[in-house]
């Protein structure tokens, strides 16, 4: 297993651009790489965008965000497209995007290609589309679909970052407890999953798609 690292700024943080279609999309796909990642460099800086979150739903994304990244938190910044209909709003979404660039992020976390939810990705395309010399990273998301598929890049984490991440997931999301899927015992399940794939010392990891990288 090769072992790559980051190279944050001169300041020793990184620029992290965190990209998700609908509230809880980030946290749930790559909420422990944000935990570890803002612990590994302080001083990281989390630009954060949430493309459907409306009423409760954007009051749950803002507490998220702030727990997950703390002080390095710029934004949250949310949006009205309509959950499910992206696709319709393909022009809007792409200027968007556009607005995105001045950030010249180090780090994008952004969702699968493959995923089977269609805002997904739209998400994802854009993402590719938009940013062209930057290292993305996919995440994934369970989901009834079953869609999960073979990562080839891996962030092992920490019992207790899992144990935080699973947290505040559930702590902050209470307009989707009611769904069958939304349990302690699917978020913890993903990450031993790809912790026993990756051979992480702690047993646990979060799964991401990498395309591109230069050695």
């Amino acid at each position: 297993m090769m072992h790559l690292n980051l190279r944050p700024g001169a300041n020793g943080a990184l620029n992290v651009l965190c990209l998700g279609a609908h509230s809880d999309d980030i946290e749930i796909g790559c909420g422990g790489a944000i935990l570890e990642l803002g612990e590994r460099y302080p001083g990281t800086t989390f630009h954060w965008v949430v493309f459907s979150a409306t009423g409760e739903r954007e009051a749950e994304a803002k507490r998220a965000a702030e727990l997950f990244a703390g002080a390095g938190l710029r934004g949250p910044f949310f949006k009205g497209f309509r959950d499910g209909f992206m696709l319709y709003s393909g022009s809007e979404i792409k200027t968007a995007f556009e607005e995105l660039k001045p950030v010249n992020p180090d780090v994008i976390f952004t969702h699968c290609r493959d995923d089977a939810h269609q805002d997904h990705r739209l998400l994802s395309d854009l993402t590719w589309n938009t940013f062209r010399d930057h290292l993305i990273l996919e995440y994934e998301i369970p989901k009834y679909d079953g869609d999960m598929g073979q990562p080839n890049m891996f962030m092992p984490l920490k019992p207790e970052t899992c144990k935080a991440k699973v947290r505040h997931i559930m702590d902050v999301f209470p307009s989707q407890q009611g769904k069958r899927w939304f349990e302690e015992s699917t978020f913890l399940s993903v990450m031993r999953l790809r912790g026993m794939e990756c051979n992480s010392e702690s047993g646990y990891a979060e799964g991401f798609y990498c395309r591109k990288v230069v050695l």
